[in-house]
């Protein structure tokens, strides 16, 4: 699971990469639960943030959609299709094993979901959610706070913005994430509760 946090972390620093109108050369991820994102062009003070707020958004975004079965289908499809784009971007071995063994795991509970049982999709989504959100947290904690890395998101941060310093960008990150974990949870009470 620490690895499908990865791939969220990559593939949120790609979808910046893209928005802002670079080309993403390879998406990877690794088993030491490190990942890189090779891309060029693009607003580096975008993409460079994207990977750890990314991450804690799409957490976010997992919980808020697992209240309603339909939601939960279509952040279910939703991250299906960040899968098998990731497929074209020059993976290596451990994101292709990665991707295809979480798309047929997610493809499984939307057929269970569908025929069987019911609520079991919802379950996927929110567990996807709550352990991507979860997960964000504490890479940010360790990664950036407790410790700052030489090539970490945070000290591409302080070369961009001199006066920002690693630790500090790590706790403005940890800051927001905590925001939108506290949104997620909130907005999917609420809307578990009008059903």
């Amino acid at each position: 699971m620490k690895l499908i946090a990865v791939f969220v972390h990559e593939f949120s620093h790609a979808t910046a990469c893209w928005i802002t109108g670079g080309k993403v050369d390879a998406i990877e991820v690794y088993n030491n639960e490190g990942g890189v994102t090779k891309y060029h062009g693009g607003k580096r003070c975008i993409v460079i943030p994207a990977g750890y707020l990314g991450c804690a958004f799409w957490g976010m975004v997992l919980v808020v959609l697992s209240g309603d079965r339909t939601t939960s289908l279509i952040s279910a499809c939703l991250f299906l299709f960040a899968l098998v784009v990731s497929l074209f971007c020059a993976p290596n071995r451990t994101m292709i094993l990665l991707s295809v063994g979480f798309c047929i795991l997610t493809v499984g509970f939307i057929l269970m979901d569908r025929f069987l049982f019911h609520p079991l999709l919802q379950y996927l989504t929110l567990f996807y959610g709550t352990f991507i959100g979860s997960f964000s947290l504490y890479d940010i904690y360790d990664d950036l706070i407790t410790r700052t890395v030489e090539g970490s998101d945070a000290h591409a941060c302080h070369q961009l913005i001199p006066c920002c310093l690693p630790r500090f960008v790590g706790l403005q990150f940890a800051i927001v994430a905590l925001g939108f974990q506290t949104v997620g949870l909130y907005l999917a009470l609420v809307w578990m509760t009008s059903e």
